[in-house]
């Protein structure tokens, strides 16, 4: 069985990601790391345990980095907890748990984790990159060791959603991102295709119908998200499935169709933020990043649901 890492800003839709991934019998769930993005670190952590906890699992979880490699501090941006809820869940109250953050940090548990399981290693992301960069930086030899990265994070061929042409995961941390698309092969799961899969309160029913507190949780804290979407993107017709679809691709990559490239993050420019092919690597045989272009939206939707559902009875 394959073993998973989560790199997570435990807002809704890493809610919503972890929630997938533990029901997945694909994989096994070794660990969350922290990270900073829809929320301060602290609040991330302590919805990662409660989270866990309320599905019964008790999955380890560790501290990552709280700021961009090129600062110093970090605040959260006002549109994320209107999106998130100031407690990142859609103020949706949940137990505290009783367990605690692990003692090792995060970095260090990736890289121990490379080393220990290689290629049988997913590594997903669907915060700001800063802890994947990190722990390169640190060990460079873990880049031929992890058997595959997935990150949330990104536009190709679409708009940016915190400018015209940066995503909020990437732009909280471009340096970070750009070292990574450059030192690691990896899969980009952009704006292009999770604006694609898209949940409704139909599909949200189905998890309060189940009657239980897990149920109504994730029934409550997905249309707190949906209502978020209405106010942000009214002619959406629903709420991105972000960070959800990189766990999905995680355990199937055929969910979605890739184009290879050599991307960059402008780190320097007016631009900074973007994705985009980096000219000097244009004629590189080798290619480092897979960015989804394509999705099965209607199997991913139905995966997601479905094994929701079965993780709230």
């Amino acid at each position: 069985m394959k073993k998973l890492i989560l790199d997570l800003d435990t807002g809704i839709d890493d809610t919503l990601a972890m929630s997938l991934a533990m029901a997945s019998p694909e994989v096994e769930l070794i660990g969350i790391i922290g990270t900073y993005g829809n929320v301060y670190m602290e609040q991330g952590l302590r919805n990662d345990l409660a989270v866990t906890d309320l599905f019964g699992k008790e999955v380890k979880v560790y501290r990552g980095l709280e700021h961009a490699l090129s600062k110093g501090s970090f605040e959260v941006m006002e549109i994320s907890s209107f999106i998130h809820g100031k407690n990142g869940i859609g103020e949706c109250q949940i137990p505290d748990s009783e367990r605690e953050e692990e003692e090792i940090g995060g970095i260090d548990f990736l890289i121990g984790a490379a080393h220990k399981f290689k290629d049988d290693l997913i590594y997903v992301a669907t915060g700001p990159l800063t802890n994947l960069a990190s722990a390169l930086q640190k060990d460079p030899s873990i880049s031929g060791l992890i058997g595959r990265v997935v990150f949330m994070g990104g536009a190709l061929t679409v708009p940016g959603n915190v400018s015209d042409w940066s995503e909020a995961n990437i732009s909280q941390d471009p340096e970070a991102a750009d070292f990574v698309v450059r030192h690691i092969d990896a899969t980009m799961i952009g704006l292009d295709v999770t604006l694609q899969t898209l949940l409704t309160t139909r599909e949200t029913a189905r998890w309060r119908e189940v009657g239980t507190k897990r149920g109504r949780f994730l029934a409550d804290v997905t249309d707190y998200y949906i209502k978020a979407y209405e106010v942000t993107a009214p002619g959406l017709g629903g709420c991105g499935l972000h960070d959800p679809l990189a766990v999905g691709v995680a355990i199937d990559p055929g969910l979605v169709e890739c184009i290879p490239i050599n991307l960059m993050v402008e780190t320097e420019s007016q631009l900074r933020g973007r994705t985009i092919g980096d000219l000097s690597r244009l004629s590189d045989p080798v290619k480092r990043t897979k960015v989804a272009v394509r999705v099965e939206k209607e199997r991913f939707l139905d995966m997601l649901v479905s094994r929701l559902s079965s993780l709230a009875a």
